[in-house]
């Protein structure tokens, strides 16, 4: 150990960067060793400066993790908490968001609106219940070919209205 001591505690300080933590994971590493050594049934080890190399490795590699998840559970300063909050996005949509939404949903109620009963049917049936052409037109008492044209009228007709909404 004598021997060992001062690489190992350099080989921590490079991978932990800190003294205090370096000399208490060199310390756990000969530690562990130990402990390793006494079990009953342990062989020798053909290269114990590698071996308690790989030992320290670990350990080390072990602390990193630890300390990588404490920084989440340690709180922020409060002046740093109001900051990143002020900065966090909202939960919600913001409300230029949420009225540009209304408008749109205004604009298609009253493209609705100006749809025949048929084609409205025909329309809410397909995209709002996800039916399929044939129980479209069992609902509304039609074939399915007048089923399928109330539908493509209804498309054609709100495509006109809120074609500004999309583009061509």
């Amino acid at each position: 150990m004598a021997r060992e001591q001062p690489r190992i505690y350099l080989l921590c300080l490079r991978m932990l960067r800190d003294p205090d933590e370096a000399s208490t994971a060199a310390q756990d590493a000969f530690l562990r060793a130990y402990r390793h050594q006494r079990k009953p049934g342990v062989s020798a080890i053909e290269e114990p400066a590698r071996w308690l190399t790989r030992v320290a490795v670990n350990v080390c590699v072990d602390r990193l993790k630890l300390r990588r998840w404490n920084l989440f559970r340690k709180r922020a300063a409060p002046a740093e908490e109001e900051l990143v909050l002020a900065f966090a996005p909202a939960a919600g949509p913001d409300p230029e968001r949420l009225l540009f939404s209304r408008q749109i949903a205004r604009r298609i109620a009253d493209a609705m609106e100006r749809l025949s009963e048929k084609q409205r049917a025909a329309f809410v049936l397909r995209h709002f219940e996800g039916m399929a052409f044939e129980e479209i037109a069992a609902a509304l008492a039609v074939d399915t070919g007048t089923a399928k044209t109330h539908l493509c009228r209804a498309f054609e007709k709100l495509r006109k209205e809120l074609e500004d909404l999309y583009g061509r």
